[in-house]
């Protein structure tokens, strides 16, 4: 397929702080391609230079065969972006919602009509068309909102953060939406904090103080992970962590449930010293063992070996 986004060491200043630092990739066609990474990554700032809000400092980019940086107004007319606020107006009823980006986007007569009646069934709001925006429900006003981003059906969709604040059931129906989307033929780039929604990528871009750290598949990326991880299990696991976090043998801690993952540097070592230290601690460990890692754990000794999150 061909790609529908190129980028090219894509760098944003402001002032001596270098919010995104000479970043590349390309997404092709029909593809949904994730941007997980800490707050104060770089994602947002690397999506608004995409859709054409913020203009690069240094680099280039093309979205659908247009150059971000001397054409922005072209690049707006060919994407949907959808904020991290919704981008809607939460004094105006539903239709009157759908009827502004429909004025923005140059939709009218019977092709908006028509638009305007598909979002409206696509979110499920055909009966509260003249509701106030503001008093829905998070997960109606998330596919109101995506729907007015996709109301000029564009090629490529940009979204930011969709889903904060979504319950589970809600997100995972925005996520069906998604691929409904792509095998239409749209082009999805998403940033996100939650892990779970990076294993729907087709292909994730670990970011990290404004870098791309990783870059591949969810599935490669957990099997190239060489740090070794161990689960252990333990009636105390929010005690256990900051005791395990302490041990010169852990690089990192993560809750699961009832369990706790660590990420060491000996396996053996680890599977021995760790319970140890937790009985020390007065804390019972049920099982300890190897695992494969999660999504998690490659990000969280990806963004480690980085020298950490930004602070802030």
């Amino acid at each position: 397929m061909a790609d529908a986004v190129v980028v090219r060491d894509l760098t944003r200043r402001f002032g001596d702080f270098v919010a995104v630092d000479r970043v590349t990739f390309s997404v092709v066609e029909r593809e949904v391609f994730g941007f997980l990474g800490p707050n104060g990554a770089g994602k947002t700032t690397t999506i608004k230079m995409l859709n054409g809000l913020l203009r690069p400092s240094a680099g280039e980019a093309t979205v659908a065969g247009i150059d971000v940086t001397h054409d922005r107004r072209a690049v707006k007319e060919r994407i949907g972006y959808m904020s991290q606020l919704f981008s809607l107006y939460h004094d105006l009823t539903v239709e009157e919602n759908i009827q502004l980006f429909g004025g923005l986007y140059g939709l009218a007569g019977a092709r908006f009509q028509e638009r305007r009646d598909w979002v409206l069934e696509m979110s499920g709001l055909q009966h509260q068309r003249g509701q106030l925006t503001g008093e829905l429900p998070l997960g109606w006003k998330q596919r109101l909102a995506l729907g007015c981003a996709v109301l000029h059906e564009p090629p490529i969709l940009f979204l930011d953060e969709p889903t904060s604040g979504v319950d589970p059931v809600a997100r995972r129906a925005f996520w069906d939406l998604i691929y409904r989307f792509t095998e239409s033929g749209t082009t999805v780039l998403v940033s996100t904090h939650y892990l779970q929604e990076a294993e729907y990528c087709h292909r994730v871009a670990l970011m990290n103080r404004g870098r791309v750290i990783a870059l591949d598949r969810p599935r490669r990326l957990r099997e190239h992970l060489a740090t070794p991880v161990l689960e252990l299990t333990t009636d105390a696991p929010a005690a256990a962590v900051p005791v395990l976090r302490a041990h010169p043998l852990v690089i990192d801690i993560g809750l699961y449930g009832r369990s706790v993952h660590a990420l060491v540097r000996n396996a053996a070592a680890g599977a021995r010293d760790l319970p140890a230290a937790l009985a020390r601690a007065g804390i019972t460990v049920g099982g300890v063992r190897e695992v494969a890692p999660s999504l998690e754990d490659v990000f969280v000794a990806l963004v480690q070996a980085e020298g950490g999150a930004a602070a802030g």
